[in-house]
């Protein structure tokens, strides 16, 4: 058996997950795909098993974004505030008199790159125990609700200071709209996912992709798996461009083969090759991603992907600063969805992996075990 199929095999039959797929391409094509376990009752599940796939959406906002600047219609280094004059209303969280937050003008801009690499200020509730504590205090609704209303919690930290893990890219989505004048949904369709031939990723659901999406579940005191109800919204006031899409492990390869082949996949070009390599650099300097502590247990646990190793921040995701032995190489650029549908890409060495399932907390140890043991079977093949 080969080995990427048998670490599917025995993580399924093991209870990592009630289903996996995965997935590993090159600026070709596609390496290999399997995948063990069923997306539903009687399904099995495959590459076009269709996946509310989150955060994984954030990778496609930034090349939406890159879109843009490499027309010379958008300056990633603009403030929001000039494009969106209502992020002025944005200010940080410096502290708590009691229970009243104490806010402040930030030191300084946010700009549109600061968005994409999560160095603006926005943290989740669930990884930040201030925001949590803000939500309950101010009574706005979940960050991942699609109400506008949810893109105005206060930044954790000045522009710039840190990395933390929150909603820019739903800004994001909107600096788009705003430079190009069509809604981010319609801008992706035909700039994306129309030249990549991504026929199965969706912002909602229609019958053809409903009768292929899969089933989710929570992670059980037992051990086991509970039916779970959870989607991106589906009437929501802005598509959030950290969260909104479904997508297959077949269709968002074919994302990844983009930075494989200098902007182009199967001759369906959407950026020029040197937009397409400065989106792998480094954009945050000497800042690292850190660890994210989880403040809501049930949605997501600790999470430090390929731990251990200094990471940066790209245009697209974390960015490997070293060599990750048996696995990705650095300037590998790699990310998630809160469902657990995981990516990498490693230009070094020409490849690119999917990692995908439906459960839930995020990154819980079972899983995190299950994805570091695909990548190193992908390296040893």
């Amino acid at each position: 058996m080969d080995p990427r199929q048998a670490v599917l095999e025995t993580e399924v039959a093991r209870g990592a997950a009630p289903f996996l797929v995965g997935m590993v391409g090159d600026a070709e094509g596609v390496v290999w795909a399997g995948a063990a376990g069923e997306a539903a009752p009687g399904r099995a599940a495959g590459p076009d098993t269709v996946l509310r796939v989150f955060s994984m959406t954030k990778a496609i906002a930034a090349a939406a974004a890159m879109i843009l600047a490499d027309r010379g219609r958008l300056d990633l280094d603009a403030p929001v505030a000039s494009i969106l004059p209502e992020f002025d209303r944005v200010q940080v969280l410096e502290g708590w008199d009691g229970e009243t937050p104490r806010l402040r003008a930030p030191a300084r801009p946010a700009t549109v790159r600061q968005l994409m690499t999560h160095t603006a200020g926005f943290a989740y509730t669930h990884w930040s125990a201030d925001m949590k504590r803000y939500r309950a205090a101010s009574g706005l609704p979940a960050m991942a609700s699609g109400r506008r209303a949810a893109l105005f919690y206060p930044l954790a930290h000045d522009p710039g200071d840190a990395w933390s893990y929150g909603i820019g890219p739903d800004w994001l989505g909107l600096v788009v709209e705003a430079v190009d004048g069509r809604k981010v949904d319609a801008f992706c369709a035909a700039e994306i996912f129309g030249p990549l031939r991504m026929t199965s990723t969706a912002f909602a659901l229609e019958d053809a992709l409903r009768a292929r999406l899969s089933g989710a579940w929570s992670r059980t005191p037992d051990g086991g798996f509970a039916e779970l109800k959870v989607a991106p919204p589906p009437a929501p006031e802005f598509w959030g461009m950290g969260d909104a899409l479904y997508s297959t492990a077949a269709d968002y390869m074919r994302f990844l083969r983009l930075f494989l082949g200098g902007g182009a996949v199967d001759g369906g070009r959407v950026l020029s090759a040197e937009a397409t390599a400065a989106m792998l650099d480094n954009h945050v300097g000497t800042l690292r991603v850190a660890p994210m502590r989880t403040t809501v247990a049930r949605i997501a646990a600790d999470v430090e992907i390929i731990p251990g190793t200094p990471k940066s921040h790209s245009l697209i995701g974390q960015r490997a600063e070293a060599d990750v032995p048996g696995m990705r190489r650095a300037g590998s650029s790699g990310w998630a969805g809160v469902a657990n549908t995981h990516w990498w890409v490693d230009p070094a060495a020409g490849l690119a992996g999917v990692l995908v399932t439906q459960t839930m907390p995020f990154f819980e140890p079972p899983l995190a075990a299950a994805y570091a043991a695909f990548e190193r079977a992908v390296y040893a093949a």
